[in-house]
């Protein structure tokens, strides 16, 4: 008798012990079935290099200065004479610099790979 009372007891404790839907406060709740795979799966994602469109000034042909020689003039002043009125000489021509805008493409990041958590699929339980 004394071991159908501590069986008793015994089995007691443990519907006791064991925490229930009923305990919880949830008298009808459906609780899923768990997904036999339970390891968490990476992949690999790769996000691509990213660039810019960099516009800068260049310049195309620099300043210079260009000589030109000028001939001497003259002119007949009185009929039987010829007198010079002006030496040869040089005229300076300056150019001004040429400027224009060119674009670059430059990198501002490089590609990167990196891992995120997909859901687990599982053949046996279709989750």
């Amino acid at each position: 008798m004394s071991r159908v009372i501590a069986a008793a007891f015994a089995t007691a404790l443990v519907a006791v012990a064991l925490p229930t839907a009923a305990s919880a406060g949830c008298y009808s709740c459906y609780a899923p079935p768990q997904p036999c795979c339970v390891q968490l799966q990476y992949q690999q994602q790769v996000a691509p290099a990213q660039y810019r469109t960099v516009q800068e000034t260049v310049m195309v042909s620099p300043g210079r200065v260009i000589a030109h020689r000028t001939p001497a003039q003259y002119r007949t002043v009185m009929v039987p004479q010829t007198v010079m009125v002006a030496p040869e000489g040089l005229a300076y021509e300056r150019t001004a610099p040429e400027y224009a805008t060119q674009e670059r493409v430059e990198m501002v990041a490089p590609a990167r790979t990196y891992y995120v958590p997909v859901a687990p699929r599982c053949n046996s339980c279709g989750y």
